[in-house]
């Protein structure tokens, strides 16, 4: 993965997999401290204490269809390339939180890439689970949140075409009023 939207996206997608009701991703960019930071949490199934204890291992997972699993372990890489590091909490029945630090300026950090399309792919996606996602940069803030979206939907699905374009459309502006990197 060479954006760290897409690995954002493959674990949101986990979570919608776990059972997640609700997913928060969290981005918070603090150029005085030099550090970007993302946290992806949900309310999904959780993990088992071995399991958590083998989220970074490569060649461990939890699915049926293939041999690998190369999410998390890939973010660790990601991270720890750039200055920063990752750490996996999750509790049976509770959920799991993800989180993973970059140094913002280090030449090897990922380009957080396009959040917009990403958020937009997991509630085209996952239309039922209430997405949040908070962008904190340059001392502004950015918020979005699915559920209070849907219930000034009414009937309309959230997932229609029209709708995702709109919500395509005020995450950008969003993120640019607030001067988020790209």
């Amino acid at each position: 993965m060479l954006e760290l939207s897409l690995h954002i996206l493959d674990i949101a997608e986990n979570s919608t997999r776990s059972g997640a009701r609700t997913i928060l991703v969290e981005i918070k960019e603090d150029p005085l401290a030099n550090l970007l930071t993302l946290k992806i949490s949900d309310d999904g199934a959780g993990m088992a204490e071995d399991t958590l204890k083998r989220v970074a291992d490569p060649f461990f997972t939890t699915k049926t269809v293939r041999k690998v699993g190369l999410g998390l372990p890939l973010l660790k890489q990601a991270a720890e390339a750039a200055g920063g590091g990752m750490s996996v909490s999750s509790e049976m029945g509770k959920g799991t939180t993800v989180a993973a630090s970059f140094m913002l300026d280090h030449l090897d950090r990922q380009p957080l890439g396009d959040m917009a399309q990403t958020m937009v792919t997991l509630v085209a996606g996952s239309p039922e689970t209430n997405f949040i996602y908070r962008h904190l940069g340059n001392g502004g803030q950015y918020v979005i949140d699915t559920g209070e979206i849907k219930k000034e939907l009414g009937n309309i699905p959230i997932n229609n075409a029209q709708v995702l374009g709109l919500i395509r459309s005020d995450i950008e502006e969003g993120l640019r009023e607030i001067g988020a990197i790209g």
